[in-house]
């Protein structure tokens, strides 16, 4: 198979590459998923003939992301996604206890979402800060 990109279509595929595998491997340790990994050093291995060097530098025998690479934005656009994916599922979670866990219905989902909107607004305005627990 072979795919034609430009230099700013490739530095995007391996973004998206990147994030990919972040998400499916950062968080599994040992038992990463290799396939992902492999996938990932053979496209970030063709930064070395491509005039991207600086992208990519040499581990264990394999190619890896450069530190220059992870330190240079990417980790904020996932750390944007991963607060945007707490606070929703937070919001949900926390309206749907105070529903009493009920099965959500056409008749209560827009108490559901209005629960979930204001939540949504508190966490825009002040993040956890408010947050207790109540013991």
């Amino acid at each position: 198979m072979n795919i034609q990109l430009n230099n700013k279509e490739f530095r995007r595929l391996l973004d998206l590459v990147y994030i990919g595998n972040w998400v499916l491997n950062s968080t599994r340790g040992d038992d990463r998923f290799q396939d992902y990994d492999e996938i990932e050093s053979k496209l970030f291995g063709l930064c070395v003939d491509n005039g991207m060097k600086a992208l990519v530098e040499g581990w264990n025998g394999t190619w890896v992301p450069s530190q220059a690479y992870a330190e240079g934005g990417i980790h904020e656009a996932i750390s944007y996604y991963e607060d945007n994916v707490f606070y929703q599922i937070l919001a949900e979670e926390l309206s749907h206890r105070d529903m009493d866990y009920a099965e959500i219905t056409q008749e209560n989902y827009d108490e559901m979402v209005s629960r979930m909107e204001n939540y949504l607004d508190e966490f825009a305005s002040s993040g956890v800060q408010h947050l207790t627990l109540d013991l």
